[in-house]
């Protein structure tokens, strides 16, 4: 594909011109056309509201979905329920590549530790590639290569270290082109040799702070071996930054809990729209015919399923795993630099609108896939990333400043009443928001809830909610949107990690 046509770089523009025509309308709209301008905050706070219940309901059914895979004896249902249109469970492996660059060996021990302490499955069929950087240095290389070959050399089926080659010409750097280096280089020395077979691999990505479930590989190869469409699926677990959400500043900490908990609503969306995130498995094969990972896309999770999507006729899906992957919150040396590298990480997560243009571009090759099928997908990107960026301004700045900017405007029926109907949803709208605390922290690890000046201090923190949409989550995403907008290329920029405390 073209991306540097010129309509390519008209659906570029899409996501930040249409976010500041949002945020901007209720300013000029106040003097033009306040009614219009009220009607359209109200509307989007009855949105705001049924979205609110809706992610609470599903969050609630989540959470005993949760409990249930949990308590789930993975290995003891495949072999109850074994039928002869599954996998054989021999035949079954698993293949977890996980990107580094430069990180301790003690932050990729959170990910290695925990695929070694998984449970009900065989730890010789999973086979872990440790995907380096040539840029991270030989020293830096050599120092991890030496401490997991000695730790884990015989532990799994196969223990890989890959090396990716800085500079190679239309790559970008990030975890997407590090992943697709080490992929291909399972796929050519442990595949094409027929050592394993295609057919019979799942491949996971991840990160060195990943700590999967016990059971999320035994529960992984249920879900696998027995789909019939097991070679057009995704797998997501909702992701949480239990891990050290209790040593990272308030307004990081606020906006992990409440996305911890739309996490668990969004895998389960009734109309199957969601998308992979993060840490996420699919069959090796799916992967494979799409290419692997684009190799100048950073925003890499979305962009995959989308590539595979089109590739296969639009039959690629996501499903979830209800076993909790737990991952760190982004942190720092002090205070100022976790919000620097939270604001930094949003950023560069907001950057996956650049899939937008994609997106129109490949529905327009793709015609054999109905159109409705293509419409819906692209649909789905816009409105994530159009409220991600103008949400907060539409919530606040939407239901006053229409008033407040013209006095006559407040002398009508509507304008009078627009911040009282205002007001009154969005108390509403503290109902599920209230339950969302409450989830999260049954959710968090035990260690997590211990101490009165922690649970006073998760209880305290809730007035700067307001202030912790618009820094970590709202302006760095309409900061990436802008940048998309006047075409100001994005850099990769890795999260620091700290060790396991």
């Amino acid at each position: 594909m073209n991306k540097n046509t010129k309509i390519y770089r008209l659906w570029e523009m899409i996501p930040g011109f249409f976010a500041w025509m949002v945020i901007l309308f209720p300013i000029w709209g106040a003097f033009v056309v306040p009614k219009f301008v009220a009607y359209f905050v109200i509307a989007f706070l009855v949105y705001w509201l049924y979205q609110s219940f809706k992610t609470s309901f599903f969050s609630i059914l989540g959470y005993f979905k949760i409990k249930k895979a949990s308590s789930t004896n993975w290995l003891e249902q495949f072999n109850k329920n074994h039928t002869k249109d599954w996998l054989n469970l021999k035949d079954v492996h698993h293949v977890i590549v996980i990107s580094s660059y430069k990180e301790p060996v003690e932050v990729i021990e959170m990910a290695v530790g925990s695929i070694a302490a998984q449970i009900d499955i065989d730890l010789k069929k999973i086979h872990l590639v440790v995907a380096q950087e040539e840029r991270a240095g030989k020293e830096n290389n050599q120092t991890t290569i030496d401490y997991f070959s000695k730790k884990y050399g015989h532990t799994f089926g196969d223990l890989i270290f890959t090396e990716h080659p800085a500079g190679i010409e239309g790559e970008t750097a990030g975890k997407h082109s590090n992943e697709a280096y080490a992929a291909k280089y399972f796929k050519k020395h442990y595949i094409d040799t027929g050592k394993y077979k295609l057919e019979n691999l799942t491949l996971t990505s991840c990160d060195v702070d990943t700590v999967f479930n016990q059971k999320y590989f035994s529960g992984l190869t249920y879900n696998f071996a027995s789909n019939p469409n097991r070679y057009f699926r995704f797998w997501q677990s909702p992701i949480f930054w239990h891990h050290n959400i209790n040593q990272v500043p308030a307004l990081i900490r606020i906006i992990g809990i409440m996305g911890n908990i739309n996490h668990i609503a969004n895998i389960q969306e009734p109309d199957g729209l969601f998308f992979n995130y993060s840490c996420y498995s699919s069959s090796y094969k799916l992967i494979d015919s799409a290419g692997y990972w684009d190799l100048d896309m950073i925003p890499e999770d979305w962009h995959i399923f989308l590539q595979t999507f089109f590739a296969s006729g639009g039959k690629s899906m996501v499903e979830p795993i209800f076993l909790p992957t737990v991952v760190d919150a982004p942190d720092g040396k002090n205070y100022f630099s976790a919000l620097k590298n939270r604001y930094n990480q949003c950023v560069r997560h907001a950057w996956g609108a650049i899939d937008i243009p994609y997106a129109i571009e490949q529905s327009r090759k793709h015609t054999e896939i109905p159109f409705t099928t293509r419409a819906l997908r692209i649909l789905k990107l816009i409105q994530t990333h159009l409220i991600w960026s103008s949400n907060w301004f539409i919530l606040t700045l939407g239901t006053s400043l229409p008033v407040i900017l013209n006095p006559k405007f407040f002398q009508t029926t509507i304008g009078y009443n627009l911040p009282r109907i205002s007001n009154f949803i969005l108390t509403i709208c503290l109902i599920p928001l209230i339950i969302l605390i409450i989830l999260d922290w049954k959710l968090r690890p035990a260690n997590q809830k211990k101490g009165f000046f922690n649970f006073l201090k998760n209880l305290l923190q809730w007035p700067f909610m307001p202030l912790a949409t618009l820094t970590m989550s709202v302006l760095p995403g309409l900061h990436s949107h802008t940048r998309l907008l006047i075409g100001k290329r994005l850099e990769y920029k890795t999260t620091a990690k700290k060790a396991t405390r």
